[in-house]
């Protein structure tokens, strides 16, 4: 147990050190752990929250004070949003738990990730004054770290509750990553190059996490997807 604190322990802090090099601040934020989320989680309604999925699990949260500084980077045009400004940050910092595909980053109550006894909290300060927080929980096989696991019988059955709820399921076949010009000076005609190679796999999302992989075919000329690989997500809904 010893061994897994001090490794979850070493990769939370690489992971808010990642954070405060590209999040877009004019000062040089400083990062400290700090004992209890709760004077972050008074703030914390309207975190920037996202969850990752791949070698490592983790839920990431991000508060900054002056969240006017979001909005002026987002800009008037509704294009571009205060979670996409940010992305690029919590990519950074999600990236040091290995391979894997960071969900969609969205506004939301982070009160309880905050407050979770799993969830290592960091307090950004610039200067001495503090500017905001960040709050990481790292899952086990996907599982919260400390959580008391369910068996698959127990978990399938809780999931037959919600057997007729519909969810989005996005096929992607590769990222780039742009500048807010670039995206805006786009003209019917541009060519996007993406970061995969032709014939790589898909990857298949469910409600923005990672679920599977998969091939691109074309069935009576319309595209589909024939899935290749799942990917043991049982631990994920435990």
């Amino acid at each position: 147990m010893a061994t897994s604190n001090t490794i979850t322990s070493s990769s939370t802090t690489a992971a808010v050190e990642a954070l405060v090099q590209h999040l877009p601040t004019t000062g040089v934020l400083t990062p400290a752990p700090i004992a209890s989320g709760r004077t972050a989680s008074a703030h914390a309604t309207t975190a920037l929250t996202a969850s990752f999925v791949g070698t490592q699990a983790a839920d990431v949260a991000l508060v900054l004070l002056d969240a006017q500084t979001l909005h002026d980077a987002a800009g008037s045009d509704t294009v571009v949003s205060p979670g996409d400004v940010v992305r690029p940050a919590l990519e950074a910092a999600t990236e040091v738990l290995g391979t894997g595909v960071l969900g969609e980053v969205t506004q939301a109550d982070a009160t309880s990730l905050f407050m979770d006894r799993t969830s290592t909290v960091f307090e950004l300060t610039a200067g001495a004054e503090p500017v905001g927080w960040f709050a990481i929980r790292i899952r086990e096989g996907g599982a919260i770290v400390g959580a008391s696991r369910k068996s698959s019988d127990e978990v399938v059955g809780k999931l037959g509750r919600i057997n007729n709820v519909e969810m989005a399921l996005t096929v992607e076949i590769g990222r780039t990553r742009m500048s807010v010009r670039d995206v805006l000076g786009l003209e019917p005609g541009a060519v996007i190059e993406l970061d995969r190679s032709a014939g790589s796999p898909a990857d298949i999302l469910l409600n923005g996490r990672l679920i599977a992989h998969g091939e691109i075919v074309v069935i009576d000329q319309d595209y589909a997807v024939r899935i290749t690989t799942i990917l043991d997500v049982a631990d994920g809904l435990a």
